[in-house]
């Protein structure tokens, strides 16, 4: 064994180290922890072969560790060498006591700075323990503003269903954009101190904070254009109204067309008896809580690539009777020139069972990458976009709707 691997006072540094970043050193401060010290740290050195080809080296070696700060404890063992004769070397290191570790990291006033934020947060929360056994740097991190924090929590369990808007609510010294940029942290927290009956399952992700937790959300809108001037509101052909109020408008609409891109649907044709919603994305589950579009003839216009179909997919999990449009292999080849990529990490490979035959054999070929161009060529993360369609296309196709 060379030199260079045996353990020195950076390597004995570095593993304390790891131990404060993985949370240890915290967690052993907790209630009920596992007893972490005394702990003994690893510790490469010499053997016997050592000893005898590099005596001077690892005397030096020695050297160095006697020289550690006294808060590591040596234990040391007797060697007794065929040519040098019984010599002692050090064979353990300990560190005995959590301030110990803590004072050679210089981490003693932030884990007092930890213990006050955890008695706190048990005085009022503990239930809040588990999550601060898996989550103790987490909970550092946030520390200067845990008040804040603890302030919001005990808010909600005593507003349950409070139906007020986020901007409303009165709690001392915390701001809105303070819960807005926390909903992550906020909602992990109120998931556990909250009781089932005040937590709306259904609403998840940052998106849904407000409703998970029983808020007023500001109303969602959907924007729309009428395609047929006869049809027209007040002179009006594009409006944006909340959902509520769109459920609620009664024209003599006798099909509707849903696209994302906003271009493509501001310059999409006249149709006569039609309209067009736009602009959902994702969020075109809120169609749903539209009743009278489930008694319409609904075609939906997406990308065709793996989020498209996921779109359409889910689309049809509120209005089963949704029909595609230009998501077919004869509209992607026909364009094939205008083709692009998704991006490798943002690509849906989920089963969606809600496509058509034809549907689900495109959607399949683009997330198994099996698509090739009219030349033969293999594509990977084919994407293309429906602004892309050429309008001739578009409007030769219309007709078949």
């Amino acid at each position: 064994m060379s030199k260079q691997n045996w353990t020195t006072q950076t390597d004995l540094h570095s593993q304390l180290l790891r131990f404060w970043e993985k949370g240890e050193l915290l967690r052993t401060r907790l209630p009920h922890a596992a007893a972490l010290f005394p702990l003994q740290l690893r510790l490469k050195k010499p053997n016997s072969q050592d000893m005898g080809n590099n005596f001077e080296q690892v005397r030096h070696w020695i050297n160095q560790l006697q020289q550690l700060d006294k808060r590591y404890r040596l234990a040391w063992k007797e060697i007794n060498h065929r040519q040098l004769g019984r010599n002692h070397i050090p064979d353990q290191v300990w560190i005995e006591q959590p301030e110990d570790a803590l004072g050679l990291l210089g981490q003693q006033r932030t884990a007092q700075q930890f213990d006050q934020l955890v008695a706190n947060t048990l005085d009022d929360f503990p239930e809040l323990l588990p999550w601060l056994e898996k989550h103790p740097l987490l909970a550092l991190e946030h520390a200067a503003s845990w008040h804040k924090v603890l302030a919001v929590l005990r808010w909600f369990r005593k507003h349950p269903h409070s139906g007020l808007y986020l901007r409303q609510l009165d709690i001392s010294g915390v701001d809105t954009k303070f819960i807005e940029q926390r909903r992550g942290l906020l909602s992990k927290l109120l998931d556990l101190v909250l009781p089932a009956g005040h937590i709306d399952e259904q609403w998840r992700g940052a998106d849904g904070f407000t409703r998970r937790y029983g808020l007023q959300d500001k109303p969602l809108r959907v924007r729309l254009r009428i395609l047929d001037s006869k049809l027209a509101i007040a002179g009006l052909t594009d409006l944006e109204l909340p959902v509520a109020q769109l459920a609620r408008l009664h024209l003599p609409v006798q099909k509707v067309f849903v696209t994302e891109n906003e271009i493509n649907a501001l310059a999409f044709p006249d149709q006569p008896g039609a309209i067009l919603l736009f602009g959902q994305g994702y969020a075109l589950n809120t169609l749903g809580q539209i009743p009278w579009l489930a008694r319409l003839p609904l075609y939906y216009w997406g990308d065709i690539d793996t989020h498209g179909f996921a779109i359409l997919n889910r689309l049809r999990s509120h209005l089963p009777h949704t029909q595609s449009l230009l998501m077919d292999t004869a509209t992607l080849l026909h364009h094939h020139e205008m083709w692009g990529q998704e991006p490798e990490d943002k690509r849906c490979t989920s089963e969606l069972p809600l496509l058509t035959d034809s549907e689900q054999e495109l959607y399949s070929a683009l997330r198994d990458n099996t698509l090739q161009t009219p030349s033969g060529q293999s594509v990977k993360n084919l994407r293309f976009e429906q602004e892309h369609v050429r309008f001739a296309w578009l409007q030769n196709h219309l007709t078949d709707y």
